[in-house]
């Protein structure tokens, strides 16, 4: 799930791709200079590299670095990211070329000509388009359960209950990881999606994806050596198996465990 506050201090991450060094080197300053953390490449696979490993909020994509290698660029980068992508065409590019790059998944899409002011204006426009529907997404979420194996999420008190009834601490990035899943039932989600769902939780920096995964099976798995509930996708990262129920509220009274609080002591017995 991709995310991105503009909260105070906040510097949206870009990553501009382009062949013409220096042009994308003007981009990348102009775009700093406005507020932004922007870096460029003009290597495509460096490019790519760099959006699995950094999570960008956003991703200016030249596709004049060879048509058709272009489109094929937009294809992977959707495949494995939900940040939002600005395409820049070549200036003689006909509206077939704009349309493809639209429905290939980008955001938005600009001849080469498009000026300094207008590529910033536009960027910022598709943040808080995105900015918008996931704040919606999220008030839907918080507003409800989630029923799945018998375990209860709710969103609004920040529980989890086991199946037996008993209320199950969890930290805040073990909280944003399991929301994640339940958001996404059966969708496998890479470690750069879930490192995206949890980016505003300090602790995902201090241990990676990997180990808080292994923390969350340990409180859902009946056997967390061999799991049921949140499978290792291969090559991609993990997939959440359970059938999952939303319901904005309860059909019974459940118990309601204590809030997800940063710097919580997990049940496991290990240090948040």
């Amino acid at each position: 799930m991709w995310k991105f506050d503009l909260h105070v201090g906040h510097r949206a991450d870009v990553i501009v791709i382009t062949e013409q060094t220096n042009h994308g080197g003007t981009i990348a300053e102009y775009f700093t200079s406005h507020g932004f953390e922007a870096t460029c490449t003009s290597c495509l696979r460096d490019g790519l590299r760099r959006l699995s490993a950094t999570a960008p909020n956003l991703l200016i994509l030249d596709l004049k670095v060879g048509q058709q290698e272009g489109y094929e660029a937009l294809r992977f980068v959707r495949s494995k990211s939900m940040a939002p992508v600005i395409i820049i065409t070549d200036p003689g590019a006909d509206e077939i070329d704009r349309v493809m790059g639209l429905e290939l998944g980008a955001d938005d899409c600009v001849a080469g000509t498009v000026g300094l002011r207008e590529l910033v204006a536009r960027a910022r426009a598709v943040l808080r388009r995105r900015m918008s529907a996931s704040s919606r997404s999220d008030r839907g979420r918080r507003r409800g359960w989630y029923h799945f194996h018998g375990w209860v999420l709710n969103h609004r008190g920040r529980s989890l209950t086991s199946p037996a009834g008993t209320p199950v601490r969890l930290s805040k990035g073990e909280f944003a990881l399991l929301s994640a899943f339940v958001d996404a039932p059966g969708e496998p989600l890479s470690r750069e999606k879930l490192l995206q769902a949890t980016r505003m939780h300090e602790d995902i920096f201090d241990r990676s994806v990997d180990v808080q995964i292994l923390r969350l099976r340990r409180k859902l798995e009946e056997d967390p050596c061999s799991p049921a509930l949140i499978r290792t996708a291969r090559g991609v990262g993990y997939v959440f198996t359970a059938h999952v129920e939303h319901v904005p509220r309860p059909a019974r009274a459940i118990a309601v465990g204590p809030t997800a609080e940063s710097g919580s002591r997990l049940s496991a017995g290990l240090p948040s």
